[in-house]
């Protein structure tokens, strides 16, 4: 399998040079809080690599590596994501045939916590050959490896839009990404003008799976959710469902849409039972029809 890398992105103005420690594990620890002290300039890329399985499957790994002008660099790696060598196949040819109207525009993946942007940003990133972030994870970074659900407490949720805002305004000087946004970035105007400088893309969970999927994983890292009591389904549809009506039409102002309910109308499977590769094909799905709408418009 062919792996392209044509990203790095420099973090120059989040850093503080004398906050960064090395671990023993070959780790950086950034600094507790952001403070007005001289910054060091990082550059941080992502490397994906087949690894070989057994059979039809084929796993893939990211390695993000961390560097700059004095600091070795260090390596985080991801868990191993598989795919059958067809829905590979299927996923690389969908690609080239995106790729000549995306035209290395990043994009971004909108939706409501736990719709699996993050899972799907990494393979849609690998398919392309683009580099792929984590909005939260690089809040998280830049105070020092403090949890999301750490900095709504501590600071605020006002605080964490900010820094969402920052990090949307300098990703969207690059191209050539594909990014996983918070859940609620979609409601700040200024956020969308970030985003509009590529393509967005809603991928839309029913609320029931939203909820029998985060009740799985756990409410602790989502500090919207995990402060209520009573039984952890109910109070999470409820949440969701009110967070749904709250953000709903700014959801709708992205570029495409991806809704699980008609992959899983035309797979004729369970919502639950769809798979991150075959939602990342309607993702490159929609992007093509967008595009190629947006071609026919600007032609006319």
């Amino acid at each position: 399998m062919e792996v392209r890398v044509s990203q790095s992105l420099q973090l120059s103005s989040w850093i503080n040079s004398d906050k960064i420690v090395r671990k023993p594990s070959g780790s950086l620890r950034l600094s507790d809080k952001w403070k007005d002290k001289p910054r060091h300039r990082i550059v941080v890329s992502c490397h994906f690599q087949p690894r070989k399985a057994a059979y039809s499957e084929r796993g893939v790994q990211l390695k993000v590596s961390c560097s700059s002008h004095n600091v070795q660099a260090s390596v985080l790696e991801s868990e191993c994501l598989s795919a059958s060598i067809e829905e590979i196949e299927t996923l690389k040819n969908k690609a080239e045939e995106v790729e000549e109207y995306l035209d290395g525009r990043c994009v971004y993946l909108v939706g409501m916590m736990g719709s699996g942007k993050t899972t799907v940003g990494r393979i849609l990133a690998e398919t392309l050959g683009y580099s792929f972030f984590d909005c939260d994870r690089l809040i998280e970074q830049a105070v020092g490896g403090t949890t999301v659900a750490e900095i709504f407490e501590l600071c605020g949720e006002n605080f964490f839009r900010d820094s969402e805002t920052e990090v949307l305004q300098k990703l969207s000087l690059m191209h050539r990404l594909v990014v996983s946004t918070g859940g609620g970035a979609v409601v700040r105007p200024i956020n969308w003008r970030h985003m509009h400088k590529g393509i967005s893309v809603w991928l839309d969970v029913p609320l029931e799976a939203l909820a029998k999927r985060i009740i799985a994983e756990g409410t602790k890292s989502r500090p919207l959710l995990h402060e209520e009591s009573g039984d952890a389904y109910d109070k999470t549809l409820k949440r969701l469902t009110t967070l749904m009506e709250k953000r709903g039409e700014n959801y709708a102002n992205a570029s495409a849409r991806v809704s699980l309910e008609n992959i899983a109308v035309k797979r004729e499977k369970d919502v639950c039972h769809i798979t991150p590769t075959e939602i990342t094909l309607e993702v490159l799905i929609q992007i093509e029809n967008f595009l190629k709408h947006q071609k026919s418009v600007v032609v006319l």
